[in-house]
Order: structure tokens, then C-alpha cells, then sequence
């Protein structure tokens, strides 16, 4: 029999985003914040509660003896240890990593100790040594999980080696050495391979939250500048009468002033800074035009994909956008969403990174769908990450240049959200390839 041990739960941007990597190496405070001290102080409260009642069942009703004194220190010393971090802000703190990275220590030393007064791993219950290290590697650091992994080792093999025996009431056989090791040996490598394949999972799964977060802030940056142009084309509006009214009033001012008025050089300076004004608002009204229009203004598919590529045109690289030659019917006509801007501009960027010489994008359609395919003839993605692209944080496309995965990770994430499939490949005489696909009745707004 045993005692119960305690274990404990929780769970940088450019605008396009292109050429962002792999995050760095993990540090001690890479992901601070990530449980609060709370939950560790509940998840010990259940264990202390777990462990006098084991204690209490194993010593007074099934009779057999315990090093009641020690093992009440053990349990007092976690009663201790709460009642402490309790005092800190009710609990509420939300840990560093280091910090919970000790509180786990703690919890497997605790269970190291009860363990090695109730058999060590001859107790059936030594398999809860694995439980701190499971739940370390779930929301803690790379270095934080290894120190603990490695600390969970030498309390395996302290406990193989030196122990209480068993509080049978009457003397058991030893455990044969070659099935101790046994024990040791599975504990080991179960410890090794939960801690790499959980922290491996909440890895990722934290990569691609983290990448999510990177499409939700471009695409509200991306609506930001879109609102942004629309409000300027509606001031332009707006000033227009009531300049147009002071405008002619100066007018008629000016007419009506005798030559030598004092005040004729005063009207005259205000009629030209009047004017001034309304060439200011006139451009301010045609800047979104020239952008692509007012983000509620439908487009032709051909003119949304030049607004979408105007912003990453290079000079060295010919840039073409073409009708395809099967293309069946009226062209869509696309209302210009922040998402399919940002979205098919990530890949126009990106082919213009890799291109040698030429990107062109191909637009077609028919009666049922619309597509767009981007491609250039730069040396391609690689063939043993092809199966890979659209992951976040992929390794470069290519040993010359930068770096590809998160950009178009958003870019996908983006374009998904208004229907689109997208499928990456390459093409036959070389060159990389992006198809973006949209049903019609998606894609076009509805009058």
C-alpha cells in the first residue's frame, strides 16, 4: 500500500508575416503565465487529502504498520508549502516558469520520500511519479522539462536502490534483482517517452495558437488600414459642401471688395488655401480607388488580384496577371475583404521572394467556381516539405533566402475563412505554385 502523491494541471508580427521563423530556443521564462500558483494549491490540497486518508485506511484499518512519524512530516511539510503560497495574493499569481517548474520538483521529491518509506518501487503506487513530470511537460519549457525528467530518473534510481520494505505484518521474500530492475528499467523509459511525446504535443499545440493569434492580428491590421481609407474617402465627402460654401462666399467677397480694400489680400489668401483644401480632399477620395476600392466596393477578380500584388511588386521581377484562356462566363465580381487582400498578397510576396524573373498570376473561371493560381520560376518548395506547407513555423523554402511557413500559414488561415481551398505545388518546368479555389456562390456577394 501507499500514499497517494500529488500531481498539478493548467494549460511578433510583421504586417505580412512572410518571413517569420521557428521560435528561438526555449528559456526559463518563455512561457511565464502559463498556470497559476491556484491551481497548484488545489491540485495539493486533494493530494494531502488523498494521502491521510491512505495513511489512516493502511495504519488503523487494514492494520499494517507505517512510519506514521515521518510520513506525517512528509505530508505536513505539502500542508506547510500550501498554506505559504496561499499568502501570496490569495493564490492568484500566475507563475514564472521557473517558479512552477519548482513547485513540480517539490511535489515529486514529496512523493520520492512517501514512496521510499512504503516500499519504494516495489509499491504499486510508484507509477505517480510519472504524474509532476507528465503535467511539467504539458506547460512548461524544453529546459525546464528536461531538468525535471532528469530529476525524475535519479529519484527512480534512488528509490530501486534504497528503501523501507513493504509494512506487510509478517516478512515478505525480497524482490528478485533482475524484476526490480525490470520495474526501474519501464518506470525510466515511461518517464523518457511521456515527457517527449506530451511536451512534443503541447508544443505544437501552443505553436499553432500562437500562429492563430498571428492571423488574427494581421487581418485586424489589415481591416484597420481598409476602414482607414474608407474614412478618409467619406471626410473627403463630407468637407467638400462646406468648403464649396466658404469658397464661394469668398468669392463674392472678393467681388464685392473695392480694390484698395485692406482686406483684399486677406480674402484672396483665403480663396487659395480654400483650394488647397479641396485638392487635399480629392486626392484623399481617390486613394482608396487606387488602392482597389472602398472594402465594400465589389471588384472584378483580375482588378482584386492587382490591388492584392501592387504593394509587393520588385522591380527586377516581371509581374503579370492573366485571364486564363478557359475561363467560361461573366468575370466574378469580388467583394474586396481584408482577407482575400491579405491572403493572395502573401503569396504574391512570397513568389516575388523566390522568383528569378517572372511571377504571374492566372485568374479563371466558370459557371461554378473561381480560381487563382500564383506562380514564379524560382527553384520551387522543397519535395520533402511539400506534404508541409501551410504548417506554421516550416523551415525555409529555399537556402538563399529567408524564411516561409508562418506568412503562409496566416495567408491560408485567411483565405480558408472565406471559403477558399488552397493547394500548394510546383511546377513541371520548375517554380513554385499556389491554387486558390472559391465556389462562386461563396466568393460573389449576394445584391
Amino acid at each position: 500500500m501507499t500514499v497517494t502523491g500529488s500531481a498539478s494541471a493548467a494549460s511578433s508580427l510583421r504586417h505580412a508575416m512572410a518571413h517569420a521563423g521557428r521560435p528561438g530556443p526555449a528559456q526559463w521564462t518563455n512561457l511565464d503565465g502559463r498556470v497559476t500558483l491556484r491551481t497548484l494549491i488545489l491540485i495539493r490540497w486533494i493530494a494531502v487529502i488523498g494521502q491521510l486518508a491512505t495513511v489512516a485506511t493502511v495504519q488503523l484499518v487494514m492494520g499494517f504498520p507505517l512510519p506514521l512519524g515521518p510520513v506525517l512530516a512528509a505530508i505536513g511539510a505539502s500542508v506547510l508549502l500550501n498554506l505559504v503560497a496561499m499568502a501570496q495574493r490569495g493564490g492568484r499569481l500566475r507563475l514564472a516558469d521557473r517558479d512552477a517548474a519548482l513547485y513540480l520538483g517539490y511535489d515529486m521529491l514529496q512523493l520520492t520520500l512517501l514512496l521510499y518509506l512504503t516500499g519504494g518501487l516495489a509499491n504499486p503506487f510508484a507509477i505517480l511519479l510519472l504524474a509532476p513530470m507528465t503535467v511539467a511537460a504539458a506547460i512548461l519549457s524544453r529546459y525546464s522539462v528536461v531538468l525535471l525528467t532528469g530529476l525524475n530518473l535519479v529519484c527512480l534510481t534512488v528509490l530501486a536502490m534504497w528503501h523501507f520494505p513493504l509494512p506487510w505484518p509478517e516478512p515478505m521474500p525480497s524482490v528478485a534483482p533482475l524484476y526490480a530492475f525490470g520495474i526501474w528499467l519501464s518506470l525510466s523509459v515511461s518517464a523518457g517517452f511521456i515527457s517527449g511525446y506530451v511536451f512534443r504535443v503541447a508544443e505544437e499545440a501552443r505553436r499553432f495558437a500562437n500562429a492563430l493569434s498571428a492571423s488574427q492580428v494581421a487581418l485586424a491590421r489589415e481591416q484597420r488600414l481598409s476602414s482607414l481609407g474608407a474614412l478618409a474617402a467619406a471626410a473627403a465627402h463630407e468637407l467638400g459642401s462646406p468648403l464649396g460654401t466658404i469658397a464661394v462666399v469668398a468669392k463674392e467677397l472678393l467681388h464685392d471688395m473695392p480694390p484698395d480694400s485692406p482686406y483684399t489680400e486677406d480674402v484672396s489668401l483665403l480663396q487659395s488655401q480654400v483650394m488647397r483644401c479641396r485638392e487635399i480632399l480629392a486626392e484623399l477620395a481617390r486613394k482608396p480607388e487606387a488602392d482597389g476600392g472602398d472594402p465594400f466596393e465589389r471588384l472584378p477578380l483580375t482588378a482584386l488580384v492587382e490591388a492584392a500584388g501592387a504593394p509587393h511588386r520588385l522591380g527586377h521581377i516581371q509581374f503579370a496577371v492573366e485571364r486564363s484562356d478557359g475561363s467560361i462566363g461573366e468575370e466574378p465580381i469580388v467583394r474586396r475583404s481584408p482577407e482575400i487582400i491579405h491572403g493572395l498578397g502573401n503569396f504574391i510576396q512570397n513568389a516575388h521572394q523566390f522568383a528569378d524573373g517572372r511571377v504571374t498570376v492566372a485568374a479563371s473561371w466558370d459557371a461554378r467556381s473561381a480560381t487563382v493560381v500564383v506562380m514564379d520560376d524560382g527553384p520551387g518548395y522543397p519535395a520533402h516539405l511539400l506534404s508541409r506547407i501551410g504548417e506554421p513555423y516550416l523551415s525555409a523554402r529555399s537556402e538563399r533566402s529567408g524564411h516561409m511557413g508562418l506568412g503562409i500559414f496566416i495567408a491560408q488561415t485567411l483565405l480558408e475563412k472565406t471559403g477558399a481551398l488552397v493547394a500548394f505545388s510546383n511546377n513541371r518546368s520548375g517554380g513554385a505554385r499556389v491554387v486558390v479555389r472559391w465556389d462562386r456562390g461563396v466568393l460573389e456577394p449576394e445584391d
